[in-house]
């Protein structure tokens, strides 16, 4: 950031007076400027014993499969951004079950919601936003295909809770240690 929003005067990063995180301040106006984490939700759409795939046609990962999720718009709910982006990259109508995972990633900043959905018809094509929709059983799933760890981690868990027909609330991490290497953490779930 290089302009403040509210007067177009110059920023600077420093840590404001009450504060303990460096944050953008306009050295006119003295606004503080706070970036915070974007909040990404979708929805786990399943319909009988398959889920719903999207083929991204949109970067990042353009051409990988993903279940239908993107950002939260400002003035909805997380299970309505779920809903909407379910329908926007589907066309398809599902009922949420339960908010499943919880996956803070903090190297791009972004905290994703996945709620658990019933596809109770399946209805569903393509968008502007996916190239192929598809619904696909375990045995189908293109795991080397899969666009973001945290789809692959919906899934992998998802196929496990099947199988005992539980499917707890999961929060995880996903993250860089101090050697720069990545890792994956699982919090509490219930």
């Amino acid at each position: 950031m290089k302009f403040c929003s509210q007067c177009g005067a110059n920023v600077s990063h420093k840590i404001p007076a009450g504060d303990n995180r460096h944050r953008y301040v306009c050295d006119h106006c003295h606004t503080v400027h706070y970036e915070n984490p974007r909040i990404i939700a979708g929805c786990l759409p399943v319909y009988k014993n398959q889920v719903l795939l999207c083929k991204r046609a949109i970067e990042p990962r353009y051409g990988l499969w993903t279940l239908p999720a993107g950002f939260m718009e400002n003035g909805e709910s997380t299970e309505q951004a779920a809903l909407r982006e379910t329908y926007e990259e589907a066309n398809a109508k599902v009922h949420i079950e339960k908010l499943y995972t919880l996956t803070s990633i903090l190297h791009v900043d972004q905290v994703q919601i996945i709620y658990l959905a019933t596809l109770p018809e399946p209805k569903f094509s393509v968008s502007e936003e996916s190239l192929e929709v598809k619904l696909f059983s375990e045995d189908e799933i293109p795991w080397d295909e899969l666009a973001f760890p945290t789809i692959t981690n919906a899934l992998r868990f998802y196929f496990e809770d099947r199988k005992e027909g539980i499917f707890p609330m999961r929060h995880l991490q996903i993250g860089r240690n101090a050697s720069g290497e990545w890792y994956c953490e699982l919090g509490s779930h219930q």
